[in-house]
């Protein structure tokens, strides 16, 4: 087993003095809730995305939750989208009072099969949910015509999806609502945090007030130098605010996301390179004209052929000192969604095979070098103990390549 020190682990974010100045000085100016950064964060991010508005939250299940409600989701309208994702996914259709249905996704891009989103449309569907999985733009001008067709909203799910950009528009400005993510593994960080973009100006500030409480003024507005303000209530809203403490973070980290992007580039060019010969798929590679944010690079192991499962594979990994994740085990197999919507490993065939065999690699521009060196012997020597061959493309239900 590698010792601490040395163990190097998946998703640790790159934060230095800049951003421990800045929260210092939030700190002693004793703002901390949300206030001046905050404000100045969302035009930050607004302006670097392109959006006529930013709304920063607590988290990207806040912004997810947030746009259903706004969105006008009644209890039972449906709303599509896939099982390869995090459970917030889902869980914020369900918090909104809906019912989410999973269409299962292609199994070279691991996103969303657009070929079969029609085939799930029902009277009760409301609105599609696209993840642009590990930071790859999923096909939104399908999705918009599926959309317009059927008058349905377009909600995207940008958790991994920063950087990206589809067909020569950034992601955060082809639909109503886009959705982001500052956790703490994602590509830029405040610890914890999300921001939701839209061109509309009610929807925005619609969002802001059921933020905070259903509040008709935030507290900036109400305590800032113009004087105490009285507000009222005028829906029974949420606290999913972000606060001035993780706006300060997100200021410094935003300038940084195309250098890290570059580098987080150069770092799974080198994973390609050396995993070409190896019994696993690597990732397919960015479709023309897109940007591909790069958040997780994803390995899908020939089990049979490397002679030994995921889990093992990960288990080797950690004892040599290497952290790793799984994105994801297809929500349709959780306990929760199994019993409650009675589905089955076989209804989403492609996800489930994903989930039995992929595995995240760390990937953060943080890493050094030596770091990336360490990553790729280790891979190699792992699953070239038992290696046959090199597996061919992974074909299967629902997948073009």
């Amino acid at each position: 087993m590698s010792s601490g020190d040395d163990y190097i682990i998946f998703g640790s974010p790159s934060i230095g003095d800049e951003e421990l100045q800045e929260v210092r000085a939030t700190l002693e100016s004793c703002w901390i809730g949300t206030g001046p950064r905050v404000k100045r964060f969302e035009e930050a991010f607004a302006e670097y995305v392109g959006a006529k508005y930013a709304v920063a939250l607590n988290s990207c299940t806040a912004c997810l939750h947030l746009a259903m409600v706004t969105a006008g989701l009644e209890p039972g309208d449906e709303v599509i989208t896939t099982p390869m994702t995090f459970a917030a996914t889902a869980n914020a259709i369900i918090h909104a009072g809906g019912v989410p249905v999973f269409v299962d996704c292609d199994r070279r891009s691991m996103n969303i099969d657009v070929n079969q989103i029609e085939a799930a449309i029902t009277p009760r569907t409301r609105a599609i949910l696209p993840v642009h999985f590990a930071g790859r733009p999923c096909d939104m001008e399908a999705i918009g015509r599926i959309a317009s067709r059927h008058g349905l909203m377009v909600i995207e799910d940008a958790a991994h999806c920063i950087e990206g950009a589809y067909h020569g528009r950034k992601i955060g400005t082809i639909s109503p609502i886009t959705c982001f993510s500052f956790y703490v593994t994602k590509n830029m960080t405040t610890s914890e945090g999300g921001m939701i973009c839209t061109d509309d100006a009610e929807l925005a500030e619609q969002v802001k007030v059921y933020g905070l409480h259903g509040l008709s003024g935030d507290a900036w507005r109400r305590f800032s130098d113009g004087g105490y303000r009285h507000y009222e209530v005028v829906f029974p809203g949420f606290k999913n605010n972000m606060t001035d403490l993780a706006a300060a973070i997100g200021l410094c980290q935003l300038p940084r996301l195309v250098p890290w992007l570059t580098r987080r580039g150069e770092i799974w060019s080198q994973y390609d390179e050396a995993f070409a010969d190896l019994p696993c798929w690597r990732p397919a590679p960015p479709e023309p004209g897109t940007v591909h944010a790069r958040h997780l690079y994803t390995l899908l192991l020939d089990c049979a052929a490397a002679g030994l499962s995921r889990d093992q594979f990960m288990a080797e990994l950690h004892q040599r000192g290497i952290g790793t994740g799984v994105h994801y085990r297809a929500l349709h197999l959780h306990k929760y969604y199994r019993e409650r919507f009675g589905y089955k490993p076989e209804d989403f065939p492609n996800a489930a095979w994903i989930s039995e065999r992929t595995v995240s690699l760390p990937l953060s521009a943080k890493l050094t070098p030596e770091d990336v060196d360490r990553i790729v012997t280790t891979v190699q020597s792992v699953l070239s103990k038992s290696r046959r061959h090199a597996p061919s493309e992974p074909r299967g239900q629902g997948e073009s390549i």
